[in-house]
């Protein structure tokens, strides 16, 4: 197996004692429900139902009030403004990718600022939970940015896009890769640190990988009935790499990041 696994479900167990705590003070203290609300296509993927239960049942764990509301994506710009407008409901998820993702910019910056705990709209308090995500479970396992040659596969809102922003702000080396790049394999092959959300199964392959690579797989999607990242499964025998697991690598501290969200987006209501 590969010399590290970067283990995000590792890191959100510790996390998730705390944020527990928060809850019940919320609840017993300031008699305060934190509620969180995803919306989701009527036409959801296998993919995004399974995303939506892992955050149902960890909304459950630590006693958040969990809604979902399927609805046809034409219908999701009222269904978004009642809910800004419901004084219990503190946050609000629109689940990508919707059926005609076009229309995502304007859906999601119809959230509340406040409101918008996945952090996609133009005035987000909040940043990408998944960028925060992949940026935490960096920081937990020690891996040193600085003075690394980073490459982010992908410039999709949900995690290519806002980490390229979060990373510039502090001066990182950055190379993006995107459908127009050309000769994208001698890129990869320079990387230090290589971040991928594409959703395109085994981009990633040994032979454009350079030796001691770090690697953070943020890539889903279904394939013969499995969710797949996009790395090729062979990149784990290696020993020289620092990888995401097949399972329990980004995902499980992205829902972590989202319910952090959510209470602090509750924690607001105390000092009104």
């Amino acid at each position: 197996m590969a010399k590290k696994l970067l283990n995000g479900a590792e890191l959100a167990g510790f996390i998730k004692e705390r944020q527990a705590k928060q809850v019940r003070m919320l609840r017993q203290a300031h008699h305060i429900i934190p509620k969180v609300v995803i919306i989701k296509s009527v036409n959801a993927s296998v993919v995004i139902d399974s995303y939506v239960r892992l955050k149902k049942q960890y909304a459950r764990d630590i006693l958040i009030e969990f809604e979902q509301i399927a609805c046809a994506q034409a219908d999701m710009i009222d269904t978004i403004i009642n809910l800004n407008q419901d004084e219990s409901v503190h946050a609000i998820v629109v689940q990508l990718p919707l059926d005609e993702p076009t229309a995502t910019d304007e859906i999601v910056d119809t959230i509340a600022p406040e409101k918008d705990v996945d952090g996609l709209g133009v005035k987000s308090e909040f940043i990408s939970a998944t960028a925060e995500a992949i940026d935490w479970l960096l920081t937990g396992y020690g891996i040193e940015l600085t003075n690394k040659n980073i490459v982010i596969v992908g410039k999709g809102r949900l995690v290519g896009r806002p980490l390229i922003e979060l990373w510039s702000e502090r001066g990182l080396d950055i190379t993006t890769i995107d459908k127009q790049t050309e000769q994208i394999d001698d890129i990869l092959r320079s990387g230090e640190v290589i971040v991928t959300a594409t959703g395109q199964p085994r981009l990633l392959r040994n032979e454009n990988i350079a030796q001691g690579a770090v690697i953070v797989d943020a890539g889903t999607t279904s394939e013969d009935g499995l969710i797949v990242g996009d790395i090729d499964p062979e990149l784990l025998e290696r020993s020289d790499l620092t990888v995401t697991p097949l399972k329990g690598g980004v995902g499980p501290l992205t829902v972590v990041l989202l319910f952090d969200h959510v209470i602090r987006a509750a924690l607001k209501k105390i000092q009104q």
